[in-house]
């Protein structure tokens, strides 16, 4: 990584930990580059990074102020802001996005995935069944990350599986809390059984409203659950 890199990744670090809050000014460059040991033109070129992105703005002699979140214009920023100021549970904005996603990669998978695919997501809901009985939070997090996985690849479309790359360490750290909740992981794996047997009805209508339906679970959990502290379990660590 170039030094101009690594100096946009500490400011945006600072900037997402609320050193340089919205609507805020950044240090000078000169004062950037003395703090960080860097070269004037590497600062500039950091400051340039942070530009294109809209995370920073220039107003005529003033200076380089932060933007609020709402208007950045980069995916990776915006998650890993999110992921910050939510401390790891799953955001609404973040629910929402997936179901748009999610449900319409189900539909495709219905009639483009293969076999190899359902044996994969077969797998992938035994280990969480397994996870769940175990209380083994990790493991189950990573089988849940997984099983979408596979039906993002098994929708046949590139371009859902790289629009669905960059939640991946928000979805981690986002899972990890929910699943917590033995009650949640409960949930998740009937939920997951349901979208197994949809896809292989090869059904689309029926792998949507599965997925859907999912979704829906996840928001009801987040809420009864996690959100308002209500679930008759102890939450484990």
């Amino acid at each position: 990584m170039a030094l101009s890199e690594e100096l946009a990744d500490r400011l945006l670090n600072a900037i997402i930990d609320g050193t340089y809050p919205p609507d805020e000014p950044l240090p000078p460059e000169s004062e950037l580059a003395a703090q960080h040991e860097v070269s004037r033109l590497t600062a500039r070129e950091a400051v340039k990074s942070l530009r294109t992105q809209n995370i920073v703005r220039i107003e005529r002699g003033r200076g380089t102020y932060v933007n609020d979140p709402d208007n950045w214009t980069a995916l990776d920023p915006v998650i890993r802001a999110n992921a910050n100021h939510t401390h790891g549970v799953i955001s609404e904005s973040l629910l929402e996005a997936r179901v748009l996603l999610e449900a319409g990669a189900a539909e495709l998978a219905a009639t483009k995935r293969s076999e190899q695919d359902l044996d994969e997501l077969r797998a992938q809901l035994a280990e969480m069944r397994v996870a769940t009985d175990r209380s083994d939070v990790d493991s189950f997090v990573r089988a849940d990350i997984a099983f979408h996985d596979t039906i993002m690849r098994a929708s046949g479309n590139v371009f859902v599986s790289m629009m669905f790359e960059p939640f991946g360490r928000l979805l981690f750290d986002g899972r990890h809390e929910t699943s917590s909740v033995a009650e949640i992981r409960t949930n998740a794996v009937a939920q997951h059984d349901n979208i197994v047997h949809a896809l292989d009805s090869a059904d689309p209508e029926r792998s949507r409203q599965a997925m859907s339906a999912h979704m829906r679970q996840t928001h009801d959990d987040l809420h009864t659950y996690v959100l308002h502290g209500k679930h008759v379990g102890e939450r484990e660590r």
